[in-house]
């Protein structure tokens, strides 16, 4: 059996590789090696009845820089064990966040080759855009989730054969959960039905913590223009300037009983409270994949995800109180959720999870560590 060690470090990533987990522990010619790192969503594990063979705790306690730094230094040292012990045949890996890179790290040292998902995209606001392309750099297999982000990956330098354009896993989230209707959703926050429903996620942005902070402060004070809207409000990634973010979202919730601050939801329970709102709104990647493929507006927050694919129901708008109330008016105006409902997506359809697992299952192993840089000639296409 091929042994393939899939890595988990958040209840984003997990809910990317959840279907391709399955996919790869029904498949008899594969094993299954769930690794959890960092901020691990083990209540998610246990209810889709997986179960991690290792744990790597990052030491994650404050949110500064050298405090991240000395996270990713602890899971790297972490993974090498896992490596050691469990010695699989392929790592796979997904995103830009710290947790990642420290495996894709790891991995190349004990000469286990590696497959990324997502590789390719931008988010030119935080330092994840740099951590996503050296990742890309380390790894061996490329699956992308449409195919600007695979000439992306091949100006890189990495060999054509070795990129597949195979849409997105976020997709198959969605097809494959049940999801909760309003009465679980108030039963777990405590949140009254009213309209309109706002779903805000705002992170911090790392490549300008004044941003981020002006941001945070623009998005409360817009959402002061909603008097009559129930507000659910996530918690954010654990990024430098994270505690600062969450006091501002904390100080909101407690001046305003319409508003529930949860720190995670979980999966399945985001992508229902995304699916019940009438928009979200933030900074987050979620307003820009899974919101569209549910068919729900966004607006779009400052720089953070600037360099992704938008889609029609993605309203851009700066860190500005008045631009975010306005972008929240066009959004929940006549005929928008309408539209946002029918428009066309630019990633392939069909299961991503499934092409993914093919390829890990056939692909061989033989040369894969050997890496040569593939050269575009002046004046040629990828």
């Amino acid at each position: 059996m091929r042994r393939i060690a899939v890595v988990t470090g958040n209840r984003a990533d997990y809910g990317l590789l959840r279907v391709l987990m399955k996919e790869i522990r029904a498949d008899p010619a594969l094993d299954l090696l769930v690794v959890a790192t960092g901020g691990h969503p083990s209540r998610d594990l246990r209810a889709d009845g997986i179960s991690a063979v290792a744990t790597v705790d990052s030491g994650l306690v404050g949110d500064s820089p050298a405090d991240v730094a000395r996270a990713l230094g602890r899971v790297t040292a972490g993974f090498a064990e896992c490596l050691e012990r469990l010695r699989p045949d392929l790592v796979v890996l997904l995103g830009d966040r710290f947790e990642a890179l420290a495996s894709a790290q790891a991995a190349l040292l004990a000469r286990v080759p590696v497959a990324h998902l997502h590789g390719g995209e931008s988010s030119a606001g935080v330092v994840d855009e740099s951590i996503r392309h050296a990742i890309t750099k380390l790894s061996h297999l490329h699956f992308v989730s449409a195919e600007p982000y695979r000439r992306r990956v091949l100006q890189l330098g990495e060999p054509p054969d070795r990129v597949w354009t195979v849409g997105l896993t976020a997709a198959d989230n969605i097809a494959d959960t049940s999801l909760a209707g309003w009465p679980e959703l108030e039963s777990v926050t405590g949140l009254r039905k009213s309209s309109p429903f706002f779903v805000v996620t705002f992170h911090p942005v790392t490549l300008d913590p004044e941003a981020g902070q002006r941001g945070v402060r623009a998005l409360v004070a817009a959402l002061e223009e909603f008097p009559e809207a129930a507000l659910l409000l996530t918690g954010a990634n654990p990024d430098p300037g994270r505690e600062a973010v969450s006091a501002v979202m904390a100080g909101f919730c407690a001046r305003h009983p319409r508003a529930r601050f949860v720190e995670s939801l979980g999966s399945r329970l985001y992508l229902s409270a995304i699916a019940l709102c009438d928009a979200v709104v933030g900074n987050s990647s979620s307003g820009l994949v899974e919101a569209p493929l549910l068919g729900v507006p966004s607006v779009n927050v400052g720089s953070r995800q600037d360099g992704r694919l938008r889609c029609d129901s993605v309203v851009d708008c700066p860190d500005d109180a008045g631009a975010i109330a306005a972008a929240l008016r066009e959004v929940t105006g006549a005929g928008f959720r309408e539209r946002a409902a029918g428009q066309s997506l630019p990633f392939p359809r069909g299961s991503a999870s499934l092409r993914i697992k093919t390829h890990l299952k056939s692909v061989g192993l033989g040369d894969l560590l050997v890496k040569r840089f593939h050269e575009i000639p002046w004046g040629g296409t990828v």
